[in-house]
């Protein structure tokens, strides 16, 4: 005989598991207000450029703060992918709100920290004469980052949904890692560039990370190691030691990853090319 109460409404199944899918989107919120962050503190250090004194030491650490925030943005933007995986709460929604985060703090806040920081200087030293064009060239090289970039989280999305697509390569060089590059140097160096030289230079460069972000050279994704897996103390060891390197000598450690990982996917093709392609298989005659 049934003694259950017919007046007990049953529990809704699933609604721990639709919870999940809000943690995703609170590290996309983090990386979005990293950016913004970013924005803020670019736009406080071109204003106290021009100050001297106590002013000009506010610009650098204004300049130094726009890129520990796309640093930031960079790590916020790991954890969500990597936890929505993990709890299997990947959405839709998700996807495209993720999207939207990275260009703004991997599209605009880098462009507008590159052009502030190695463009505007260089402009003001140079004199209206030649100033003008190194501006407009700027303003040109910049605004190509951004476009760059958002046409790669485009091409990105409508890649990770074909079944066939292999996730252990990104095609492109993915825009966290194209601002990652812009962020470290301006972290290293911290002054702003004022010689034209090193102000050309710059803007090669980030023409250059433009490129590879529309290419179509493969780069690693990482996303077949699985963290659940048991790994060796030493594995351990290993990354308690990349953390404390990262904290104590931050301006050089995450310069070299940073530019290593870019120069990773170019060095890597170059070199399979190279590589010599294995003999054909020999036809076996039947006797």
């Amino acid at each position: 005989m049934d003694t259950t109460p017919t007046n007990v409404r049953p529990k809704r199944r699933g609604r721990l598991h639709g919870g999940l899918y809000v943690l995703p989107s609170l590290f996309t919120v983090g990386t979005l207000v990293c950016g913004y962050i970013a924005v803020l503190e670019t736009l406080k250090a071109a204003t106290a450029m021009m100050a001297a004194g106590a002013a000009a030491d506010l610009s650098r650490f204004a300049f130094d703060n726009a890129a520990k925030a796309i640093g930031w943005a960079w790590l916020f933007d790991g954890f969500d992918g990597r936890i929505a995986r993990l709890t299997n709460s990947s959405s839709d929604f998700g996807r495209e709100f993720d999207s939207l985060a990275d260009v703004i703090a991997f599209g605009v806040a880098p462009a507008l920290l590159a052009f502030a920081w190695g463009v505007r200087p260089v402009v003001e030293a140079l004199g209206p004469a030649w100033g003008e064009h190194l501006r407009y060239g700027g303003w040109i090289i910049t605004f190509a980052f951004v476009i760059c970039g958002a046409a790669r989280l485009a091409r990105f999305n409508i890649q990770s949904t074909r079944p066939a697509s292999d996730r252990r390569y990104f095609v492109g060089l993915p825009i966290p890692a194209a601002a990652g590059v812009v962020a470290a140097i301006v972290h290293c160096r911290k002054d702003a560039i004022h010689d034209w030289n090193y102000g050309m230079a710059w803007l090669v460069l980030v023409g250059v990370l433009s490129f590879l972000m529309v290419s179509r050279v493969r780069y690693p994704s990482f996303k077949n190691v699985d963290l659940r897996q048991r790994r060796p103390y030493v594995a351990v060891i290993l990354i308690g030691l990349i953390i404390y390197l990262v904290y104590a000598y931050s301006e050089y450690v995450l310069l070299l990853f940073t530019v290593g990982y870019m120069l990773s996917g170019p060095t890597s093709r170059l070199l399979s090319r190279h590589r010599p392609s294995p003999p054909p298989p020999q036809e076996v005659h039947a006797q």
